[in-house]
């Protein structure tokens, strides 16, 4: 297929159309040949002009391409006006990435709001009809049936929208139902976010030890997943949730679509932004994320940036401080897990809540309490009084003092005479 890369004069990129030809590539397609189109400003009708369409259809047939590409949204009226001057049929920028995420969306709701996104744009593209059906003036007996296959396909594709906005609805009420299960229990949440192939992924199979699909390709996972963590032994827990990268000039449809997937992004408590820091145009893909951010809700996140890929651009790793001596971002490698340590104590210092220290009078039938004190918390005293019970002094996160709390307050009181007493201090 036959690429066409279409930079204006107002726009300011270093990849050349690198990025687009890795799309391409990501969904399988042969590139046979590459055309960079500059232009002032688009065709409305065509989009490069009368004189690069027959530049394209000349190279298309050399190489008998039997696709043309553009790296740019194109209208309805565009692109049935490129297919009928190239003669063969064109996708644009949009429709690739539909296509990129049709292919690799593998769970079921990921597969749905690609479908959604797929069929709305399809709806402003249906152009014909079943000619040979067609209204028909006259009396009885000579009108028409009604209804022309355009009209038909308008209506059937509007049902099926309606269907998958119904269905995503519930999976949207069952994730809230989940969110509002974790917020009862507050551990906090930290999100992975960054422009497509920065590397989110393997930072999140780091982190987590999982097993996410990784691969060197733009999009290469799109569903997102969340992970419970904990910081230490005795140092609290977080959840840390993976989600789909970005990309400059991500289609509005696709944003709008997976809206649901990235509520995780709005509801986290700090958002590590993840940058490929070997990428010659990182700025510009740092402020395409800052802009899908801020489409979806979450500019006013708390965030942190995260150098990644040290061990390509030859930076060290380690911490980035601002002026002022706070930290500002970070260096690491999720390949090789340089700077992973201080990142881990970074997060923890913005998220950790207040910990609060109780104390815990246990007899000696709580040996499984007092090994889930040593497992959850931080003990910072323990002796033995007169009577012989256990007096320990222990540092714990709310949430983890509260789910002792239900596990061993009432319950114990009701099992045991000797329930074990306890007294929070600040």
């Amino acid at each position: 297929m036959v690429l066409v890369h279409v930079p204006l004069a107002t726009e300011r990129s270093e990849d050349c159309g690198e990025e687009f030809r890795h799309l391409a590539e990501g969904a399988g397609a042969e590139v046979v040949a590459f055309l960079s189109a500059h232009r002032q400003r688009l065709d409305p009708a065509t989009c490069v002009g009368r004189g690069k369409i027959d530049e394209i259809r000349a190279l298309a047939e050399e190489h008998s391409a039997d696709l043309v590409l553009f790296d740019r949204p194109l209208s309805p009226i565009q692109e049935r006006n490129l297919e009928r001057h190239l003669q063969r049929p064109v996708v644009d920028r949009v429709g690739l990435i539909l296509d990129i995420f049709a292919r690799r969306a593998r769970t079921h709701e990921g597969k749905l709001q690609v479908e959604l996104a797929q069929l709305d744009r399809l709806r402003t593209r249906l152009v014909r009809g079943w000619t040979h059906l067609e209204r028909q003036r006259g009396g009885i007996g000579l009108r028409g049936p009604g209804e022309t296959q355009l009209e038909t396909d308008r209506r059937l594709i509007g049902e099926r929208i309606r269907a998958l906005r119904a269905r995503l609805a519930r999976i949207q009420s069952q994730r809230a139902t989940q969110r509002r299960a974790r917020q009862r229990a507050p551990v906090p949440t930290v999100a992975l976010v960054g422009y497509t192939n920065a590397g989110k992924s393997t930072l999140f199979n780091r982190l987590t030890a999982n097993h996410q699909y990784v691969a060197d390709q733009l999009f290469a996972t799109l569903d997102p997943a969340v992970r419970r963590l904990q910081f230490g032994k005795g140092q609290g827990e977080w959840l840390l949730a993976d989600t789909v990268g970005f990309l400059r000039d991500l289609p509005t449809e696709l944003i709008v679509a997976f809206r649901a997937t990235l509520e995780e992004v709005n509801q986290a408590d700090l958002l590590l932004h993840v940058v490929d820091a070997s990428a010659p145009d990182r700025e510009l893909q740092m402020a395409a994320v800052d802009a899908v951010l801020s489409e979806i809700g979450a500019a006013e996140v708390p965030r942190l940036l995260v150098y990644n890929k040290v061990d390509q651009s030859g930076e060290r790793a380690g911490v980035v401080l601002d002026s002022a001596g706070r930290v500002h971002a970070l260096r690491i490698s999720a390949a090789t897990a340089e700077g992973l340590a201080e990142l881990v104590a970074t997060v923890r210092e913005r998220i950790a809540p207040a910990r609060l220290r109780s104390r815990w009078s246990l007899g000696p039938e709580e040996g499984a309490l007092r090994a889930k004190l040593y497992a959850l918390g931080e003990v910072l005293d323990e002796r033995f009084d007169e009577a012989g019970r256990d007096q320990l002094l222990v540092e714990l996160d709310p949430a983890a003092l509260q789910r002792l709390q239900r596990e061993y307050g009432q319950h114990s009181c009701q099992r045991r005479k000797a329930a074990p007493t306890m007294h929070e201090e600040h």
